[in-house]
């Protein structure tokens, strides 16, 4: 009886890793985003009908792979390179500028690159070493400072990225090359139901269960105390 309190305690006592998102307007939701931070889910039904914060793909993750939230740091409309909207300068928003907002997680999900689909981004070139500033503003290189600055910030984390399904084939094929350079699994999203654009209660259902596929293949959900986000 003594061997397996003891071995009940020490499982216990291990603790859950954490996880972080830095994302665009899929992985926002009202006051779960820092603050000043553009918001696509907004409780509201008038979009989708996502009307709860534990209806959205990231919280589903945490909670039913027993993982703790370190930070979401997503923001609607934001482009992995500094080009925006009707060639916009977004480099105060991109996702370079707020990766060293992401806190310490074990895990870090990156969920990126639609926008920059979406609002006809320039692909550029394969640049992997002296990635100058306007380099920012073309997609292939501004992903790979990204995925190296990440790398170099948060070298005992587990990284993975998150593509959406329909994109421009440049964007979709780029990003798979670049991921593979640098050796960070990714997730291809298929058949995520949305609406306006924006999955919907079951789309986020869907890239729930292909994200805990890749991050959790071969553990049993756990599912965390729902206290843990609230």
């Amino acid at each position: 009886m003594l061997g397996i309190l003891l071995c009940s305690a020490a499982v216990a006592g291990v603790p859950r890793q954490r996880i972080s998102i830095l994302g665009d307007s899929y992985s926002t939701f009202i006051g779960y985003i820092p603050e000043g931070n553009a918001i696509w889910y907004t409780g509201s039904t008038a979009r989708t009908d996502v009307t709860s914060v534990r209806q959205t793909w990231w919280w589903k993750v945490i909670k039913e792979g027993g993982y703790l939230l370190e930070k979401n740091d997503s923001f609607s409309g934001a482009t992995v390179s500094f080009t925006g909207y009707n060639q916009a300068d977004y480099s105060d928003r991109s996702f370079i500028t707020r990766l060293p907002r992401v806190g310490s997680p074990d895990i870090l999900l990156i969920f990126g690159c639609i926008n920059d689909s979406w609002a006809g981004v320039p692909v550029g070139e394969f640049k992997y070493e002296d990635i100058t500033l306007p380099d920012l503003y073309t997609y292939r290189p501004a992903l790979a400072k990204l995925l190296e600055e990440a790398q170099s910030r948060l070298p005992n984390a587990e990284i993975y990225y998150i593509i959406g399904e329909g994109l421009r084939e440049d964007i979709t094929s780029s990003t798979r090359e670049i991921c593979e350079h640098f050796g960070v699994p990714y997730i291809q999203l298929h058949d995520i139901a949305v609406q306006e654009g924006h999955p919907t209660i079951a789309g986020m259902e869907a890239i729930a269960a292909q994200v805990l596929a890749v991050i959790r293949p071969e553990e049993p959900a756990a599912e965390a105390p729902a206290e843990e986000i609230k």
